[in-house]
């Protein structure tokens, strides 16, 4: 039995263990006791902190989505400008295209004009060589029939000119039939 002796109770009391814990505890919350102003402090200080941060997050997130709306505005500003822009240039082509388009028909217009002028000149200057040639050839033909030589150039052109009315009155005659 001495070894039932030797072997002591686990829940028996040792003096020394329970006064050293004892001490160590009055130590401890001494300890507490003093640095609990600190430890609050600190707590609070980082609960203003997160609190703080999240504050600033907010506001962060507040102007970021400012940013956003504006970035959103000056787009859509940006998109209405560019409609703006585009439609300008529509009209502008169109009101070049008409002027274009004017200028060519003017150019035309002239052009036709220039030719029918010159067709005119070049009729006149054919009737004339015509009357001239139809004034000789009818000196010629009177020459012939009448059997003497119209030198007088003066009773030479009251031929030609009486010869080429009474062509121009048959023409006309036939044209009115």
């Amino acid at each position: 039995m001495i070894l039932a002796a030797e072997q002591e109770n686990p829940l028996a009391l040792h003096t020394d263990e329970l006064v050293f814990g004892f001490i160590a505890l009055f130590v401890l919350l001494f300890v507490m006791y003093r640095m609990w102003p600190k430890i609050t402090s600190v707590l609070d200080e980082r609960a203003n902190q997160i609190e703080g941060g999240i504050e600033r997050a907010r506001k962060a997130e507040a102007e970021a989505e400012e940013i956003r709306q504006q970035y959103r505005e000056k787009i859509e500003e940006a998109h209405r400008q560019y409609a703006q822009e585009l439609e300008k240039a529509k009209e502008q082509r169109a009101a070049i295209i008409a002027e274009a388009r004017e200028e060519a028909q003017a150019e035309a217009r002239r052009v036709i004009e220039a030719a029918h002028a010159q067709i005119e000149a070049d009729r006149q200057h054919a009737l004339a060589q015509l009357r001239g040639e139809i004034g000789t050839l009818s000196t010629d033909l009177a020459e012939r029939i009448v059997g003497e030589t119209l030198s007088d150039s003066a009773a030479q052109n009251r031929v030609i000119d009486r010869f080429l009315d009474e062509l121009e009155q048959s023409e006309s005659q036939a044209e009115v039939r």
